[in-house]
């Protein structure tokens, strides 16, 4: 799932930046899905955007987080929620590495927009779909290890 994330968000990055102008907005599905190119130096809402250096060892610390857990996996939510949080942070990680001013303070492309929200990415997206996914697994109680917790028991699940 990573890699599928990680290679969609490049290409779709690759694709705006080469068709998008910033500041000229196009309709792809009527005013409900725009294209909207942008360089974003901040992270989700555009929050933060003066510690470019911040975001990226978060997201560093992020990659390195899961790499770990990923050792101890034993559920499919989990391998997907975790897998859609990699693929998302290496997406926008490699922006802040090799996109304009310089290493570790790189803008992220950012160019999908809906009505009355920030414009995002595809990795920001996958960002929050493995936020959702985290959640209501925490929620039913599986860990990663695939064991559902009842009353501090562990017993085993599908995950």
């Amino acid at each position: 799932m990573a890699v599928v994330v990680y290679a969609l968000d490049r290409a779709t990055k690759a694709w705006a930046v080469g068709h998008l102008t910033p500041g000229q907005p196009q309709d792809l599905v009527g005013s409900v899905l725009r294209l909207n190119l942008i360089n974003n130096p901040g992270a989700a809402f555009s929050m933060a955007t003066s510690a470019t250096w911040l975001l990226t060892l978060i997201a560093v610390g992020v990659v390195v987080a899961i790499l770990y857990t990923v050792r101890r996996l034993h559920s499919w939510g989990w391998a997907w929620a975790l897998g859609l949080l990699l693929g998302g942070a290496c997406g926008n990680l490699t922006d802040r590495m090799i996109r304009p001013p310089g290493p570790g303070r790189g803008h992220v492309v950012d160019f999908l927009q809906l009505p009355h929200w920030p414009i995002f990415n595809v990795a920001d997206s996958s960002i929050v779909c493995a936020a959702v996914l985290i959640v209501l697994l925490a929620l039913r109680g599986i860990g990663v290890d695939g064991r559902r917790s009842a009353d501090g028991k562990h017993e085993a699940s599908d995950g």
